[in-house]
């Protein structure tokens, strides 16, 4: 018998297609309806909104590294604090994140990024000026 993946591991194979760029395996993992609340950004629903939302950051990045600095799960809950890399063309741009998920029927129904925005902003190019 098959055992199914745990709440943690559900959310580790979705860190880890995210860092592949792997957008397509990385959705999969989530619900049709799931709520990703990119908490400082407004919320989004549904897979297919989701893929939508994450897909030109992944194309803007060469490279994405979402590091797990630590992790604990209860119960189709799992927190985790990260710190969220981004390769732009200008450089890295680094972000602490503290993620929440909620897992039922092996699927994330609820994803919520905390971060601040400034800290992200802060690291983009300049546009220039007109």
């Amino acid at each position: 018998m098959v055992e199914s993946p745990t709440s943690e591991e559900i959310v580790d194979q979705f860190m880890e297609h995210i860092n592949a760029k792997d957008l397509d395996a990385a959705t999969a993992l989530i619900s049709d309806n799931c709520e990703y609340d990119n908490v400082p950004m407004g919320k989004v629903f549904g897979r297919e909104v989701i893929h939508e939302y994450l897909r030109p950051v992944m194309e803007r990045c060469s490279e994405i590294e979402w590091i797990t600095l630590r992790q604990t799960s209860s119960e189709g809950l799992v927190l985790n604090e990260r710190l969220d890399r981004f390769k732009w063309p200008h450089g890295w741009v680094e972000v602490p994140v503290a993620g929440v998920f909620e897992i039922e029927d092996g699927e994330i129904t609820l994803w919520r990024d905390y971060f601040d925005l400034p800290t992200y902003t802060d690291q983009l190019p300049t546009p220039p000026s007109e």
